[in-house]
């Protein structure tokens, strides 16, 4: 197939003005040439928009696949199997999210078990309130009962949600709602009361209670009473929280306590306050634990007596205690049950008699069970480099040990797994449920490989490569290296089947497990935060020397791929090695380190990032960021930025300024595009044709900058 090569179709960017402003950081004079773009909602912003989506779009629509490749797409999802997703258990049935393409946003469904696809009922259907799949479900939480739904509405893919009430068996929608309880900055939650008559919910400020530039931030806790006006619901708690607060909601099994976990922004500490039911709408809530303390999660019991508390307080892997309710005994006099191991404790679930934790192991998952005292441990039997991305306890029969959890693999589908530990006399039993998903491709000729890069201070980091069986190792692979690096957040196993087209043209998939995450505990998230965040960029430059130095590829077979924190590793190793790779696709990506902190949720990334307010700090974010240290007179890989009009939580101004600063520089023959949509935000409640739309256009952009012009296979 013959092909236009994007660099080469004659069209220039639209020239961008020039209007420097400039700035002082503690002696350090920024000069910023494009501070107007930040300018969102301009005329001047809006037609500099509109003229780069023309050329963005003139330029994908020049690659004479890029038709091709979406229509293989939309094919692929309209074959895929419905997946359930965010289960909830209540007693005698199931809620769960159902993705169903071609609907454009996910259902809100019930079932009796995990094995009766046909007890399925639809409760919600976002796509019926907006047939083009602009309103989307950010959250659900059932009543105790399971009669009652709570569920936060948003639009536009903004994540700025509405709490909406609908009845279970009906789908009716309650005539009450209540806005702000839910935005990118903090998110939002909420939690009912016993009897299923109140509710528990975050709250931003309304207008008129805060400074507009506050509206975003101090995130509160209100009660409401089902059947009375919004207007007399009652504070309860959070005006001593901190600016950047984000608050998550639980109750027990029984109903009686309450937990909120107040985050300190995103830099990963929390502390715990809990609330008896007992003492009415107007109880007082105990604080159990500090930021200080350095606990990650507090999990009810199921005895209704007990907390169970996953520490890292000098166990950076984590550790589990244990702590009576009652406040009989303090935190320092908590009892430890389960003591830091090799792997990193991620997440725990009691049962009526055992306690499930789920471990990470740089990447690949474990799940452990113990009893309640932490004794008698015991491994589950899962594949080789399995994830395990949610586990609940079932709550249709609380004397049973029953769990079911999601299980994840590079080249399987996932598949729902049931646990029975009290099943073959107490030796436990594993099985697949009916919630599972196939696909619509084979993938029986990929195979997942894990090695070892070493990074520039002798760190090993790793990388798991797939590629198709037999690859040579002969430096001629397109490769798609992606990374992520930050919050503590580890990439896990997943499985995507669009992967079938890179495969199909040869290409091999890598990724790396960078310091920032959390693959290996709190001291690897915390050796790439703060100041320390160039050895994130460090690590991920020695995968893709390591990916060179073993044949897999060469720089001008290499592109790199990442979104959001993953967005500023595509931006900081596009500035510091020009080059290694030969194109970059960064979605909505943060590249002016000195302005983030300005925007709402810039704010609560204080506590991963820094602020520029701190010497120190200012020093390492002024260092790395990668819009300013773009210069001309350096050929750079070719770009794709994709952003979002509506993004809460990255503005898009980050991919207009360094799109149009890359531009500038005159110095490359490669493109510099960039999409921004409208119809959507940060990338949670995009539609599916907008998903399929961004997905092709990445992929057009990268088949062409790699020269991957054929399939090597016949499509499946």
């Amino acid at each position: 197939m013959s092909s236009i090569p994007l660099a080469t179709t004659g069209a220039e960017p639209p020239p961008t003005a020039k209007q420097p402003a400039s700035d002082t950081y503690h002696g350090v004079a920024v000069v910023d040439d494009y501070r107007w773009l930040e300018e969102s909602g301009t005329p001047a912003v809006k037609a500099w928009t509109l003229a780069q989506n023309r050329h963005t779009r003139s330029a994908l629509d020049a690659v004479p696949e890029r038709a091709a490749i979406g229509a293989r797409l939309t094919e692929l999802f309209a074959k895929d199997t419905p997946s359930h997703s965010g289960l909830v258990s209540r007693p005698g049935r199931l809620f769960a999210l159902k993705f169903q393409p071609p609907k454009q946003q996910r259902l809100l469904v019930t079932l009796t078990s995990a094995d009766d696809l046909t007890s399925e009922k639809l409760v919600l259907d976002p796509n019926e309130i907006e047939p083009k799949g602009q309103v989307a479900m950010d959250w659900f939480v059932p009543s105790p009962d399971g009669t009652l739904l709570a569920v936060s509405l948003s639009e536009h893919g903004s994540e700025e949600g509405t709490l909406h009430f609908f009845r279970t068996d009906t789908g009716e929608r309650l005539p009450e709602s209540i806005a702000r309880v839910q935005y990118p900055t903090g998110g939002g939650s909420a939690a009912w009361a016993p009897d299923g008559k109140s509710i528990y919910y975050t709250r931003y400020p309304l207008p008129g209670e805060k400074p507009e530039a506050d509206l975003n931030f101090f995130q509160q806790i209100y009660w409401h009473q089902l059947g009375t006006p919004v207007s007399t619901d009652v504070y309860a708690a959070g005006r001593d929280f901190p600016r950047i607060a984000e608050i998550d909601l639980q109750s027990s099994r029984d109903g009686r306590w309450l937990l909120a976990s107040v985050a300190n922004g995103d830099g990963g500490e929390f502390a715990h306050y809990l609330l008896d039911w007992r003492g009415g709408s107007h109880a007082a809530w105990r604080q159990l634990t500090r930021f200080s303390d350095s606990i990650k999660d507090v999990v009810f019991g199921c005895d209704g007596t007990t907390l169970y508390l996953r520490s890292v307080k000098d166990a950076p892997r984590g550790k589990i205690l244990r702590l009576p309710l009652d406040a009989s005994k303090s935190l320092d006099a908590a009892e430890l049950i389960v003591p830091e191991s090799d792997a990193v404790i991620e997440g725990l679930t009691p049962t009526a008699h055992c306690l499930f934790v789920t471990d990470l192991i740089g990447g690949p998952s474990r799940i452990r069970r113990f009893d309640l005292t932490g004794k008698d441990q015991r491994v589950l039997p899962l594949p080789d480099n399995s994830g395990i991305d949610h586990l609940l306890a079932l709550e249709d029969h609380p004397n049973d040990d029953c769990v079911l959890f999601r299980q994840t693999r590079h080249t399987a589908p996932a598949a729902w797994m049931l646990y029975d530990a009290a099943a073959a006399d107490g030796a436990g039993a594993l099985r697949k449920t009916g919630l599972f998903n196939t696909s619509p491709v084979d993938f029986s000729d990929i195979e997942a490989l894990r090695e070892f890069a070493v990074s520039k201070d002798g760190t090993q980091i790793p990388v798991t490569i797939l590629r198709c069986k037999g690859t040579r190792l002969d430096g001629n692979n397109p490769t798609l290296l992606t990374g992520y690096g930050g919050y503590g957040i580890s990439l896990r196993p997943a499985f995507n089947f669009a992967d079938r087209l890179w495969y199909d043209r040869g290409g091999v998939m890598v990724i790396a497990n960078l310091r920032g995450g959390g693959e290996f505990g709190e001291a690897w998230h915390l050796a790439g935060n703060l100041t320390r965040k160039q050895t994130v960029f460090d690590d991920f430059a020695a995968c893709a020397q390591h990916l060179i130095a073993r044949g897999y590829t060469r720089p001008d077979k290499l592109a790199i791929e990442g979104g959001s924190n993953g967005g500023l590793l595509m931006g900081a190793f596009l500035t510091q090695h020009p080059d290694l790779a030969r194109a970059v696709v960064a979605h909505v990506g943060i590249y002016d380190m000195l302005r983030v902190e300005l925007d709402p949720n810039g704010a609560f990334n204080v506590t991963e990032f820094g602020s520029v307010k701190d010497a120190a700090q200012f020093k390492a974010l002024y260092a790395y960021s990668p819009y300013h240290h773009v210069s001309d007179g350096t050929r750079y890989p070719a770009v794709l930025f994709l952003a979002g009009e509506t993004d809460g939580r990255v503005n898009p101004a980050h991919s207009r300024k360094m799109a149009a600063r890359l531009q500038a520089t005159g110095s490359s023959d490669r493109p510099v595009l960039v999409r921004l949509s409208a119809a959507s935000g940060h990338g949670m409640g995009t539609a599916l044709t907008e998903r399929i739309a961004q997905k092709a256009d990445a992929l057009a952009f990268l088949f062409e900058q790699l020269g991957m012009r054929t399939s090597l296979r016949t499509p499946q």
